[in-house]
């Protein structure tokens, strides 16, 4: 693939018309994260001699603060391997478009993510070439095109879910400015805490709010919002990308539960072929979490997350310990 040249774009007005269906690789999202606050986008294209496009790649830097040292952070995540004109050139071009990334990534960058391959061993030899190491994760997803989510569904959970909606819990989508700011007040409060969730500024949300690329949805019981959640949608797939829940001071109405359930119910309703879940927790064997989406019939596919670190100390004393 000498023939290739590739270009890493910073700013959305110079990127060339791209194909794919791939939203989180796509010039929109790049738009989105370009409008907003601590995050900076980048678009790795590769080109063909003749100017056709052989692949592209979204990455986004995402500059982090905590109340823990290191107070201030930049970390850079790449959802999935990018999109390809010739799938049986997708291994040698995203070969060349890591490269690039890699050699175009800002020094300030703490660490590398890759994460939601489309397969466990795909991009290996590559990322193991530029440092990665991998670490065993979970992904789950619900299949929608063949049963309806009753016919999957564990019957104890739809009968707690069915007794919480005869108590007037509800979901439905993010009407009104109002509700916006609960469907935010939640996300931040729920996540306020937890260190490895990362929650982008209200201007990402409003964003995909606006823009129809996703959905926001609130829970409510007696007009008190007590779940949440974002739903992005990729190649006819919905995606659970962001929620939250007030499971300890609502436990007996099952937020989560509900929120969960309806998502999927809509997901269902509206012809879409997948229900994917992006976060289901760190990779411990016990997770309250993944049990219970495990509950909603959906399958477990065992993956890599890749990360690779600045400091190359760091980096080798990581890696072996993910391999222990």
């Amino acid at each position: 693939m000498n023939d290739l040249s590739i270009m890493i774009y910073t700013s959305g007005m110079e990127i060339p018309e791209l194909g794919g269906s791939d939203f989180f690789h796509s010039t929109e999202l790049f738009h989105i994260y370009e409008r907003t606050p601590r995050h900076s986008p980048l678009m790795a294209v590769a080109k063909y001699a003749d100017g056709r496009e052989a692949g592209h790649m979204l990455a986004v830097v995402r500059r982090r603060s905590s109340w823990l040292p290191p107070f201030l952070t930049w970390h850079c995540r790449i959802l999935g391997e990018g999109e390809y004109a010739d799938r049986s050139e997708s291994s040698e071009v995203f070969d060349r478009l890591v490269e690039e990334l890699m050699r175009k990534m800002p020094v300030r960058v703490l660490y590398v993510e890759f994460s939601h391959l489309s397969t466990k061993m795909f991009g290996y030899k590559t990322l193991r070439r530029f440092g990665f190491f991998p670490v065993s994760w979970l992904n789950i997803h619900n299949s929608l095109h063949s049963k309806s989510p009753e016919e999957r569904v564990n019957k104890k959970l739809l009968k707690r879910v069915t007794a919480s909606q005869e108590k007037g819990v509800e979901t439905h989508a993010v009407a009104d400015e109002e509700e916006f700011k609960d469907f935010m007040r939640l996300l931040k409060a729920h996540n306020y805490t937890k260190l490895k969730r990362y929650i982008p500024d209200t201007v990402f949300f409003r964003e995909v709010w606006k823009s129809g690329y996703g959905k926001l949805y609130v829970t409510k019981y007696h007009n008190t919002v007590i779940g949440c959640c974002a739903i992005a949608v990729s190649k006819n797939n919905a995606f659970l990308w962001y929620a939250a829940f007030k499971r300890k001071s609502y436990h007996w109405l099952h937020p989560a539960e509900v929120t969960i359930w309806n998502v999927i119910k809509e997901a269902y309703a509206d012809g879409y072929d997948h229900f994917c879940f992006l976060d289901v927790g760190l990779p411990y064997s016990k997770n309250k979490y993944r049990d219970m989406i495990m509950k909603y019939g959906g399958k477990q596919v065992s993956a890599f997350r890749w990360f690779v670190t600045r400091a190359g100390w760091l980096n080798s004393l990581l890696s072996r310990i993910w391999s222990l």
